[in-house]
Order: structure tokens, then sequence, then C-alpha cells
């Protein structure tokens, strides 16, 4: 459905690699390495290209929500991290942000 994003999903190969693509601007903006960098769940919302909100284990207890942007395969743009959440837990519910 155009415009709702779907319901939580378990994270698969595609979505880690959505989430590796976006791992180097997230240590960017937080000025810092890291080392562990698991997704483990996310939800998608198809738009003019497709937003992935993904839950990401980043360290023992630690979390992020990130949100990347693919923009239409004719823009030829990389994927973007659009916004991120920091200090998530696990049982933290993926929402729209």
């Amino acid at each position: 459905m155009c415009g709702a994003p779907s319901a939580t999903q378990p994270a698969t190969a595609e979505t880690q690699a959505i989430a590796d693509k976006v791992k180097s601007q997230l240590e960017e903006k937080e000025n810092k390495k890291l080392t562990v960098f698991k997704a483990l769940e996310f939800k998608s919302q198809l738009v003019a290209g497709k937003n992935y909100f993904i839950k990401v284990h980043v360290d023992e207890d630690d979390f992020v929500h990130i949100r990347g942007f693919e923009s239409l395969p004719h823009e030829n743009n990389p994927v973007a991290l659009t916004s991120y959440q920091i200090n998530k837990g696990r049982h933290d519910e993926l929402t729209y942000f």
C-alpha cells in the first residue's frame, strides 16, 4: 500500500544490506565506530522510492532505529540515512519517525 508503513517483519538479507549502506553515515553523525551492526526487524514504506525503518543492534544492550531512503532506480542515487533514533532497547517498538 502506497504511503502506509508495513507491519514489522524480521530482518532479511536485503534489510541488512540497506542498513550496511547507511552505517558509515550514522557513524559520521554520531562520531563513533560501530563494531556491531545487525538488523533485527524492519518496516518499509512505499513513497517516491522506499523508506526502510530498521531496528539495529549496535552494542550489548544498545539499539538504534534508522530510517534509510532508497530512491527510484532511474534516479541512480545511493541509499541515504534520513533519520535515526539512539538509546533504544530491544523491546522498543519500531514506529514511524
